[in-house]
């Protein structure tokens, strides 16, 4: 079953999506999307009676490490590392408001 989208619909696309495309482009398109749309109804013919669904390929059932609260570093070790710092926060520069 070949369905072909003419140059008449690909123009009216383009105009929803504020798209300007010349005659041209909207011929390349028109034989681009017919052909997308001939192998999309080609996928329709593939029997799949007997596939099950997949939701998952890979059968992973949990992938993540448990979570565990280890000490981290002390603020003071912390500021050490800052480029600048004020009574014991890192100080950035202002990125919003007045300059």
């Amino acid at each position: 079953m070949t369905q072909t989208i003419d140059t008449k619909t690909v123009k009216h696309v383009a105009n929803l999506v504020r798209l300007g495309i010349s005659e041209e482009e909207a011929q390349k398109f028109s034989g681009q999307f017919s052909s997308i749309i001939d192998y999309f109804n080609m996928l329709n013919e593939v029997d799949t009676e007997n596939v099950p669904p997949a939701s998952d390929i890979t059968n992973n059932t949990n992938v993540l490490r448990e979570d565990v609260a280890k000490p981290s570093m002390s603020r003071e070790e912390f500021l050490k590392n800052a480029p600048n710092s004020e009574r014991g926060y890192v100080k950035v520069p202002t990125v919003l408001g007045e300059e």
